[in-house]
C-alpha cells in the first residue's frame, strides 16, 4: 500500500522567534479555527510575531495571533486576536504543562502551514535569549557566511588558473 504524499503550503514563518529565542524542541499540532479564519488564512493575512501560548485548564491555547477578518463574511466575522485552541493528546499537554513550569521556558509557534486540507502549527518549547546572547549568533553567522564566501572565492581562483 502506497501512502499518498501530503502536500505542504508555508502560510507564516515566524523569524523573529529565532533570533529570539534558543529553540529547544519542535512538534506539529493542530488548531481550532473559524471558516472564514481558514479563507483569511488561505488569503495569507496574517500575524505571528508577537504570538504565544500557554497551558491553561488542561488546554493549549495560541495568543496574540492575529489572524485578519475576511473581506467577504460579511456581518459573520472573527474576531482577529481571540485565543484559538491548539489540539493536542492529553499526554503531550502534560508534557508541555510541565516544560513551561520550568524556569525560562515558553511556548512559540514557529510556523502555520497547510498539510492537506488542515492548517498546522510547528509549536516549539523555547527559552528567551538576552540581548548579549543574540548578538553573539549574529556574530558566528557572519563569520560562517564570510569563511563559506572566502572557500567559494578560492575555489573560484583555483579553476581560473
Amino acid at each position: 500500500m502506497a501512502e499518498k504524499e501530503v502536500k505542504e503550503k508555508n502560510i507564516v514563518t515566524n523569524r523573529k522567534a529565532f533570533r529570539d529565542y534558543e529553540i529547544l524542541e519542535k512538534r506539529e499540532v493542530g488548531v481550532e479555527l473559524r471558516g472564514t479564519e481558514v479563507k483569511s488564512l488561505r488569503a495569507g493575512k496574517v500575524n505571528l510575531s508577537d504570538s504565544y501560548a500557554s497551558v491553561e485548564h488542561g488546554e493549549v491555547m495560541l495568543f496574540n495571533l492575529h489572524i485578519s477578518p475576511y473581506e467577504m463574511a460579511g456581518h459573520e466575522s472573527h474576531d482577529p486576536l481571540r485565543p484559538r485552541r491548539l489540539l493536542l493528546h492529553k499526554k503531550e499537554i502534560r508534557r508541555l504543562f510541565a516544560a513551561t513550569a520550568e524556569k525560562g521556558l515558553t511556548l512559540v509557534p514557529l510556523r502555520i502551514y497547510f498539510r492537506g486540507p488542515f492548517v498546522k502549527i510547528e509549536l516549539a518549547t523555547a527559552r528567551g535569549r538576552k540581548m548579549y546572547d543574540k548578538r553573539e549568533v549574529t556574530a558566528r553567522k557572519e563569520a560562517d557566511r564570510a569563511m563559506e564566501r572566502a572557500v567559494r572565492q578560492r575555489s573560484r581562483r583555483s579553476k581560473d588558473d
